[in-house]
């Protein structure tokens, strides 16, 4: 009750006769005065009897409520009948606005994994957060040990990656299996065959690092089976080893070491005595076959590529 409304009652109960008021018709309503018709003076009532009976009141709403309550299963069974040829794959998504809710969530679900854990990871190689890395590194092996298939997708670029060729060696180890895929494809991730985390392509001007965490059994399954299909055309993991050497043309390092030097492309088909188209179809080449789409990307894995003892 509000401090006017208990004001009004003391005044009431000692014998005053205050205006009609908001505070009064709340009283009236409650059962707790009453005014007289003959002289339009307020009595007040046993607040006690006011307070059993609306406990009365509420006992028997609440009763109601929870009889609704437990009809709401039968009346959901009712579905099949109403339209047996559809199903529903119940809710759809929720967007994650930044790269922590993201990380949260996909830790959360990992977490949980009892089947299989489905990743793709199409972007250049990029060192981590060593801390990061280790973490992540437990929550695979983990995931493993709970008896859940692990599959890992990476562009082929990784293989020359030093930190991620560490990591894939531990959840290889640990029972992964991880293939590499040339070319562009899709960032996923698959849980259980129920949860799948994508990119997001709705919002505009969000986080960069935002995406949708999606439950929808159709769009689930339809996930999978292109991750199955990306699967199939990999080629498993070669080893951590790798370095450019197994993946570059004789030319195409030739032209690196050139263009790594400051040279220009028209610079470096001079001074290799080849001709310019030759230079951008040599690098045009490597680019598709590491999974990328920019000579800034090739450079930057150029960079950090592994045991380069030539040219």
């Amino acid at each position: 009750m509000r401090s006017s409304e208990i004001a009004a009652y003391q005044s009431i109960a000692a014998g005053e006769h205050p205006e009609s008021s908001l505070a009064t018709d709340r009283l009236a309503a409650l059962g707790l005065v009453e005014r007289r018709q003959h002289d339009g003076s307020w009595v007040a009532h046993d607040p006690r009897a006011a307070a059993q009976s609306l406990m009365g009141d509420a006992l028997a709403q609440f009763r109601e409520l929870v009889a609704r309550m437990h009809e709401i299963p039968t009346l959901a069974t009712l579905a099949v009948d109403y339209d047996p040829h559809r199903m529903y794959g119940g809710p759809a998504s929720e967007f994650l606005p930044t790269r922590d809710s993201m990380n949260g969530r996909i830790g959360d679900v990992s977490a949980a994994a009892g089947t299989s854990v489905f990743t793709a990871q199409p972007g250049a190689p990029a060192d981590r957060d060593p801390r990061v890395v280790a973490l992540g590194t437990q929550r695979t092996i983990e995931t493993l040990e709970a008896g859940a298939d692990v599959r890992s997708l990476y562009t082929s670029a990784a293989v020359s990656h030093r930190q991620t060729a560490a990591y894939v060696g531990q959840i290889i180890s640990a029972g992964a299996e991880v293939r590499t895929l040339a070319g562009r494809f899709p960032r996923m991730m698959i849980v259980d065959s129920r949860h799948l985390f994508v990119e997001n392509h709705i919002i505009t001007g969000a986080d960069n690092d935002a995406g949708w965490h999606v439950t929808d059994r159709g769009c689930v399954a339809w996930a999978e089976t292109v991750f199955g299909t990306l699967w199939d055309r990999a080629s498993r993991w070669s080893g951590a080893g790798l370095d450019a050497d197994t993946i570059t043309s004789s030319r195409q390092r030739q032209i690196l070491v050139e263009l790594e030097a400051g040279y220009t492309k028209q610079q470096a088909a001079r001074r290799l005595e080849i001709s310019e188209r030759t230079v951008t179809g040599e690098l045009s080449a490597l680019r598709k076959a590491l999974g990328m789409r920019t000579l800034y990307q090739v450079m930057a894995w150029w960079a950090t590529s592994l045991d380069r003892d030539w040219p």
